[in-house]
């Protein structure tokens, strides 16, 4: 493929936002509140929305006859670049919110960059996120210090969401070849160069929620090569169910 260091650059940011999309899409209707079950939906669609644009960019440079659906739901576990943090369980509210928030934080710097993209549709999709990732990262963010500030049953479950998760967000800053080529090429992001910022701000939210950022933790790694956790095959079963069982059907 003439493109494929392109390709599998965008497919890397795009599964990230599909696969937390479907894991937000699980808990439709389950959500504590009424206004907290609508935002978190919304979100779900938000980060489906932006990876469709993606995915419509990559079946255009792609030179394989796929479509924007045989690319998010036909691929087998290992051809999905997402790291592990998103493809994490919705354990507790809790685990959710902080999952969320690991996630956002680095999603709004890498889109910030992103929109100065040599390639002008990338720069394109990623002005148009930032405005809803903003407000994803708040929203997370915003729960995460009330749940942390809040009762002790609370504050328990948000500081073992943190202690849990810890571990996936080193992967974040990883560099695949794909990721080095088309930062080199001035079309993507040198994400390792955004890990001090994100873990100054990461770690300076958590002391406000009177929350502790563990120390001396072991990384996982491996989603971003296609190594992924036991959690993914079943999340994928879910999500390409239909397409598999009624092939070629359209929306």
């Amino acid at each position: 493929m003439k493109n494929e260091n392109l390709y599998n650059y965008i497919l890397g940011i795009a599964d990230n936002s599909l696969i937390l999309g479907q894991r937000l899409g699980e808990l439709c209707g389950h959500g504590p509140s009424l206004e907290t079950d609508i935002a978190g939906t919304n979100i779900s669609l938000d980060l489906i929305g932006q990876t469709r644009s993606y995915y419509q960019y990559a079946t255009k440079i792609s030179e394989q006859e796929k479509t924007e659906d045989d690319i998010a739901f036909l691929r087998i576990e290992r051809e999905y670049k997402n790291v592990l943090l998103v493809e994490q369980p919705n354990t507790h509210f809790g685990y959710v919110m902080g999952r969320q928030y690991l996630f956002d934080v680095y999603h709004l710097m890498m889109l910030q960059q992103l929109q100065f993209s040599k390639d002008e549709t990338l720069a394109a999709i990623a002005k148009k996120g930032i405005k809803e990732v903003s407000y994803h990262k708040r929203f997370s963010g915003d729960w995460v210090k009330r749940l942390g500030d809040g009762t002790a049953e609370s504050t328990a479950k948000m500081q073992e969401a943190i202690n849990d998760l810890w571990r996936f967000t080193a992967e974040l800053f990883d560099m695949t070849d794909a990721d080095t080529a088309m930062a080199l090429e001035g079309k993507g992001v040198d994400v390792s160069k955004l890990k001090e910022g994100y873990y100054k701000e990461v770690t300076a939210l958590l002391e406000e929620a009177t929350l502790t950022a563990p120390e001396g933790m072991y990384f996982s790694r491996g989603g971003k090569k296609g190594v992924h956790s036991e959690h993914m095959g079943y999340l994928l079963a879910d999500m390409q169910y239909m397409q598999r069982t009624y092939p070629n059907m359209e929306w």
